[in-house]
């Protein structure tokens, strides 16, 4: 009798305190998670078609990038006088995160619209997963008035708005969902919003692709080696590169932003000066391949053989325009400069073509970004699971090697790469 008793009890005691919470907490977020992740995925969707627009614009009258400093002006200005409270663009999102002060504005998803399209439209390099995250996370966060919900569940909220944007500017909901858990802390995988991250990632993806029907870029590797030692031995000094690539892109921009801010002390002036060396630059190379997002030649290095130096001046080009001023993301730039680099790597490396630059597209971005896991999440959906042992280790290498050093500056490391920098645990990058 007395042992039904406590049987009794301890279901009633895990009715009470896991199974009833956890079935209220599920369908909660379901509720809010899928209006939220709607609307970004919509807001995504739009950006995508608008995007698309002015890429095909520029391509097709070329005379406009001599304009992009006017157009520099106009984002410049736009930011000084209507988005300073925003112009911390991803970053601002990690520090509401960590420090909840106040809500997000509103006002962060048309600007960075506008000022990313612009960047674009004129002749900048810039990609569009930083646009995408700005929007659905100052979405999301208009939530926590309307609803008045705690801290905590505002961190949830952010996490949803950052699953949703980059889930549906990609295709790619289970690298949005790990993304947006895996980007909050290097070293760190944070589980309190997992159920809400997967569900707005899969809603986003479904708003963009089915509901919007806006198709994303497909890649195809057709040949994938046999696992074997001497193999996985190859993609090794692969990922070790894709990780100084990845540093090299984030010290790139960061010292592109130091020398713009200490030369130009009002900011609208210096994405003027900035545009002037870009189209300079466009116009001294006669070519217009190393600005926008490149897609063409990311689709062309998987198949053909380019030029060694793509990925290098891509990084040129890109920390160029992002750290003058302009507004978009890094991922797709990122994408460019690992597979381009994957490309030149077939040439001394004995694995397929396209299985180095499908590495390298992910293994730049997880170096840059310190999310391994997202990033192999990402390769396995984009190219297939064939991949995925080749696409792992070269992220997760790619990770290790880059340091502590990415396009985030507001980052807090909580698991260091080495234990000679265990000292800087809980630290920002920035502050490195």
């Amino acid at each position: 009798m007395l042992e039904r008793v406590k049987s009794f009890l301890k279901a009633k005691e895990f009715l009470q305190l896991e199974f009833i919470p956890s079935v209220v907490f599920t369908v909660k977020w379901l509720i809010v998670a899928g209006v939220i992740a709607f609307i970004a995925g919509s807001a995504s969707a739009f950006f995508l078609i608008s995007l698309n627009w002015v890429t095909d614009f520029r391509e097709a009258n070329i005379w406009i990038i001599a304009l992009l400093p006017i157009g520099g002006l106009i984002i410049g200005l736009t930011y000084h006088y209507l988005g300073e409270s925003v112009v911390k663009g991803n970053n601002q999102l990690l520090e509401e995160f960590y420090n909840p002060q106040k809500t997000i504005p509103l006002r962060m998803a048309p600007l960075v619209l506008f000022g990313t399209l612009a960047t674009h439209l004129f002749g900048g390099s810039a990609g569009r997963e930083g646009t995408a995250v700005q929007m659905g996370g100052a979405i999301a966060d208009q939530f926590t008035k309307w609803l008045k919900l705690t801290k905590e569940d505002r961190k949830i909220l952010i996490t949803i708005g950052v699953a949703s944007g980059f889930a549906s500017v990609f295709g790619t909901p289970l690298a949005g969902a790990v993304f947006a858990l895996e980007w909050l802390v290097i070293g760190r995988v944070r589980y309190e919003a997992i159920l809400p991250a997967f569900i707005s990632a899969y809603v986003a993806d479904y708003a963009c692709s089915e509901f919007w029907n806006v198709h994303h870029t497909h890649y195809t590797i057709d040949i994938i080696p046999a696992i074997n030692i001497p193999n996985l031995l190859w993609i090794i000094p692969a990922g070790i590169a894709f990780g100084i690539a990845g540093r090299l892109f984030a010290k790139a921009t960061h010292t592109w932003s130091h020398i713009f801010k200490h030369y130009i002390s009002y900011a609208p002036l210096r994405p003027v000066f900035g545009g002037v060396l870009v189209a300079l630059l466009v116009w001294a190379m006669g070519s217009t391949k190393y600005i926008g997002l490149g897609i063409p030649t990311i689709v062309d290095s998987f198949s053909e053989t380019l030029p060694w130096y793509d990925s290098l001046v891509k990084i040129f080009m890109t920390s160029l325009t992002l750290g003058a001023g302009f507004k978009g993301g890094e991922v797709t730039p990122l994408f460019y400069t690992g597979a381009t680099l994957g490309n030149a790597l077939s040439g001394v490396i004995p694995l397929p073509m396209a299985l180095l630059a499908g590495a390298g597209f992910v293994g730049v971005f997880a170096g840059a970004t310190n999310t391994p896991l997202a990033c192999t999440l990402m390769g396995i959906e984009l190219f297939g699971a064939e991949s995925g042992i080749f696409i792992g280790l070269a992220c997760v290498l790619a990770y290790v090697f880059s340091g502590h050093a990415g396009i985030y500056n507001s980052q807090i490391i909580g698991s260091p790469k080495s234990r000679k920098r265990m000292d800087k645990k809980g630290t920002k990058l920035g502050e490195l």
